[in-house]
Order: C-alpha cells, then sequence, then structure tokens
C-alpha cells in the first residue's frame, strides 16, 4: 500500500511540474504607452479620455496587433488606457484585466504563471519602459517623451526569459 501512494504522489508531482513548465513556455508580451489623450482645458485633468487623434491611433494598433492573436490585454485603470485597447478586446472577445503600474513584479509574475501565451500591456511614458526593462533584466529603455505614442515593444519569450525585443511603430 505505501508503494502505491509513493507512486502516486511522484505522478502527482510530475504532473504539477508539468503544468509549470507549459506555463513556462513561450510567450509574446507587446507592450504598448497609451494613444494620444485629450487635452483641452474642459477634459478631466487626472483621467481624460482619448482624443480624436488617439482614437483613430487605437484602430490602428487594433490591426497592428491584431495579428499577433493576443489571448489578454491589461491595463492600467485610467480612461485612456482602457480605451487604446478597447477596439483590441471588442476584436478579440476579451475583457481588460486592470494591473496597478506601482507594482510591475505582480504583472510579471502574472503574466509567467500564466498559460496564456501573448499578451497585450498598454501602460503610460512613465511605466512601460521601465516594464520592459524589467522584464528583460537590462536597463535599455527610457521615459517617453509627451509627443511619443507610436512604440511598440514585442518581447519573445521562451521559458521565463526575454529572447527577442522587437521595436515596430502603429
Amino acid at each position: 500500500m505505501k508503494r502505491s501512494t509513493a507512486v502516486v504522489s511522484i505522478l502527482f508531482l510530475l504532473f504539477i511540474a508539468c503544468g509549470y513548465v507549459a506555463a513556462q513556455g513561450r510567450k509574446t508580451i507587446i507592450l504598448i504607452r497609451h494613444a494620444e489623450k485629450e487635452t483641452a482645458a474642459t477634459a478631466d485633468q487626472n483621467d481624460p479620455p482619448l482624443a480624436a487623434v488617439g482614437k483613430e491611433r487605437a484602430e490602428r494598433l487594433r490591426n497592428r496587433v491584431g495579428r499577433f492573436h493576443p489571448g489578454a490585454i491589461y491595463s492600467t485603470n485610467f480612461q485612456r488606457t482602457r480605451e487604446t485597447v478597447a477596439p483590441l478586446a471588442a476584436r478579440r472577445h476579451l475583457t481588460v484585466q486592470i494591473y496597478d503600474a506601482s507594482k510591475p513584479q505582480d504583472l510579471v509574475n502574472t503574466i509567467i504563471a500564466s498559460k496564456t501565451k501573448r499578451f497585450v500591456v498598454v501602460g503610460h511614458s512613465n511605466t512601460i519602459p521601465p516594464l520592459v526593462n524589467l522584464l528583460t533584466g537590462k536597463d535599455l529603455f527610457k521615459n517617453l517623451q509627451d509627443p511619443e505614442y507610436s512604440v511598440i515593444w514585442v518581447l519573445h519569450m521562451r521559458n521565463g526569459k526575454v529572447t527577442k525585443v522587437e521595436l515596430l511603430d502603429y
């Protein structure tokens, strides 16, 4: 009886380990800054929506990033970030998941542990470059300047390590 319990225990541990390895496999993480926000004096200064040009950029993003077929979309809890990925989320029939930009390691842990293979993460000029740096383990990218909206970082990962970084625009 003890031998069968040991065999079952070993099989269970192998099952758990295989699930961990599967979650660690290949992943693609697409990181972007939100599109242009409304700057009119009448706009909410703390949480402005996208400007008309930002809405156009969000549509371009849907087409540019949609080809990656993301399985999860993460956004900070601001109107401009949620609106940036709304067209993509609608096309993919996904709910935008909110993350706390002040806790980037929590987001990284969630992505690494997930069985999902492709992610889109939208944030801000001062949160996305540091998040890319955290994921790569290198201090490669600086905060974006205010008028910079067109950069897309595509990180290819294998077994929890970034193997390739691509820069695209939209």
